[in-house]
């Protein structure tokens, strides 16, 4: 069973069309920006959001939506766990291989 906590949290998925790492909005929209997640402190207001991934997900919009934990900081919201900063930022190595000279 997932730890619950207290801290804000926002809602990430991966964009089915292209499996880009995706946030959802205060419209219930995605963005590819962690810093355009609403942050939800309160446990309904991340049902709330959580539902509206899930019908997303059910639209095939994305895939496997879920809460993420973060800090509130002046740049916006900043996941707390490695594996989602590392989801935010993007890949910690390029997608390409060097070619051999």
């Amino acid at each position: 069973m997932a730890r619950v906590t207290d801290a804000p949290k926002v809602v990430t998925a991966n964009r089915l069309q292209d499996g880009a790492v995706v946030w959802l909005g205060a419209a219930g929209d995605w963005s590819i920006r962690v810093q355009d997640a609403q942050v939800q402190a309160e446990a309904p207001a991340v049902e709330a959001a959580l539902a509206i991934a899930r019908a997303s997900a059910a639209r095939q919009e994305v895939v496997e939506p879920y809460a993420v934990d973060v800090a509130v900081e002046a740049a916006g919201p900043r996941p707390l766990k490695t594996r989602e900063w590392i989801r935010a930022a993007g890949p910690s190595i390029d997608a390409l291989p060097a070619t051999a000279a």
